[in-house]
């Protein structure tokens, strides 16, 4: 499925093809310049962003890392978005999880000033990226509410939240990272020496973005790791702690059985002609756990 729109004074046609809307047949290959090598990239959920650039057909392919708004088992993910700008087109191939950007784009088109194919397909990477800015917003709100839970109970519910959360910020993360090494490389190559300064200027703005995008992506991903780490951290303490007082109980009950033991042998012991011995015995019993007790936690508190 393909749709055509121009800019406001013809200078540029914006192509759109859905590629989950089915096959496109050879003659809307051949009239956009497509092959299927193309439609394999854009086809491809896995595919990595970078770009191409074809010198005889001065074509360029952009593969970007858009978002996928649709959480994905509790986080987000990231989904391939194809461009290719050759000549006065700009080819937008979009798929199930990213055909949302295209009314995005539209809505922002009266309100721009696009003069050529370049300076549009700058702009709608810098759309494209702003995508991710509510969803690293809405991260951090969701990571101060599981850690305000978190201080007041740990549960494996929240520990859970917690690791979905840094789960789709990884994706973010390389993403976002991936994304900047393509506008980089894209600003170092020759191809950009031609372009004008407009087109310039909407790529560096591109660029701008994408490295705040990484930045706050980075931060993010480190505090999440360092209260992953922190919660990781409690739990083996806790764990360590309740070993040590189960151990503790272990040592004093092994106390009991002695003494109970000794009473229980068929030799003659003191006080076995008293009838009330057990009645000294248990407060004799009593007095040394409590002192053994005493002993015992000062010296784990010692350590």
């Amino acid at each position: 499925m393909i749709e055509e729109q121009f800019g406001k004074e013809q200078e540029y046609s914006w192509i759109v093809v859905r590629s989950d809307k089915g096959p496109l047949n050879r003659k809307e290959l051949e009239d956009y310049q497509l092959d299927t090598e193309l439609m394999e990239y854009a086809l491809d959920k896995n595919e990595r962003a970078h770009m191409e650039y074809d010198g005889e057909a001065d074509r360029l392919l952009l593969i970007f890392n858009a978002l996928d708004p649709v959480k994905e088992d509790n986080h987000y993910e990231t989904t391939p978005l194809t461009l290719i700008a050759q000549g006065n087109q700009v080819i937008t191939i979009v798929n199930e999880q990213n055909h949302y950007l295209i009314d995005r784009i539209r809505r922002q088109l009266p309100y721009t000033t696009m003069t050529s194919s370049y300076q549009f397909l700058f702009f709608i990477l810098t759309l494209v990226t702003q995508e991710y800015f509510p969803i690293l917003d809405e991260i951090d709100r969701e990571k101060d509410r599981v850690n305000g839970l978190l201080r007041k109970q740990t549960t494996k519910r929240l520990l859970l939240e917690l690791s979905d959360l840094e789960t789709g910020l990884v994706y973010l993360l390389t993403a976002s990272n991936q994304n900047v090494l393509v506008l980089e490389q894209l600003r170092k190559h020759p191809r950009a020496s031609r372009l004008t300064s407009e087109e310039l200027e909407e790529l560096e703005d591109a660029l701008i973005e994408a490295q705040q995008l990484l930045a706050m992506s980075q931060l993010e991903s480190q505090v999440l790791q360092q209260l992953s780490g922190a919660y990781d951290t409690i739990l083996n303490n806790t764990l360590n702690e309740n070993l040590t007082s189960l151990n503790i109980i272990s040592i004093l009950l092994a106390v009991l059985s002695l003494i109970t033991g000794f009473f229980g042998m068929n030799v003659p012991l003191p006080l076995s002609e008293e009838p009330l011995a057990w009645i000294w015995i248990a407060l004799g019993f009593i007095a040394l756990w409590l002192i053994l007790a005493r002993i015992l936690r000062s010296i784990m508190n010692r350590r």
